[in-house]
């Protein structure tokens, strides 16, 4: 597996016969490393966690442009059906798909997800989620999304055994590095753990020191990608 962090909490994953844009948050992104046209080659899936704009990012341009499949909620898939979007996979909570290459699987996570109109009106977008995608003979990845922590995590691990934990530790609007290093400690057995969703807005926690150093003594290894790096997994 080819994971490579494109800010914020974009991801690009490259697997034998698949190639996956997850959260693709890259017009307005001030840490997006820029070429669209390299990251976007050759997509095959998008996949989201939720409808909230720093994650639904440029999913309907990349998905027009690319062809790719969009796997969502099922009401934030309605709602990319209704802006354009071709092929839509609509998902839900504690749901599994079969994407060929791989099957990903919807967890809860503690958050939000809705949209605001023209008119300034909100809409709900369906419910914030946690993936999990498995594919033959590669390690099962977990991508929490935005999320707090919750004591459920460890069904997670229990249910999906995943070895590569994708942990947003930024704070205020997710866990921060503290309470992140908590979850992985406690509910699971990752063999790598990535941190994510920081140091893209002021907000935000600038660095990812906290969370490295509260993982200090765990099995675990605490991989901090710099952004546009690809890691071998």
């Amino acid at each position: 597996m080819q994971l490579t962090w494109l800010g914020h909490s974009a991801f690009r994953v490259e697997i034998d016969g698949a190639v996956i844009l997850i959260d693709p948050f890259f017009t307005g992104n001030p840490s997006f490393p820029g070429n669209e046209e390299a990251w976007t080659r050759g997509v095959t899936h998008i996949l989201l966690t939720h409808g909230h704009g720093d994650h639904l990012g440029d999913t309907v341009a990349i998905a027009a442009k690319t062809g790719a499949k969009v796997v969502a909620d099922a009401d934030l898939a309605s709602y990319l059906a209704h802006k354009g979007v071709a092929k839509v996979d609509p998902m839900n909570t504690g749901g599994t798909t079969d994407q060929g290459a791989f099957r990903v699987s919807m967890t809860v996570a503690h958050h939000s997800s809705a949209t605001l109109d023209e008119n300034g009106v909100s809409h709900s977008l369906g419910h914030p989620h946690g993936l999990v995608i498995a594919a033959p003979g590669e390690k099962t990845l977990y991508l929490a999304g935005d999320t707090d922590i919750f004591s459920d995590m460890a069904l997670i691990d229990e249910i999906y055994q995943p070895k590569i934990g994708i942990l947003p530790i930024g704070d205020r609007f997710t866990m921060g590095g503290k309470v992140a290093a908590l979850a992985a400690r406690r509910f699971f057995h990752f063999e790598t753990v990535i941190p994510c969703h920081y140091a893209t807005f002021g907000l935000l926690d600038a660095t990812a020191d906290v969370f490295v150093e509260a993982m200090q003594g765990a099995d675990t290894k605490v991989a901090v990608p710099a952004i546009g790096e690809t890691l071998t997994l």
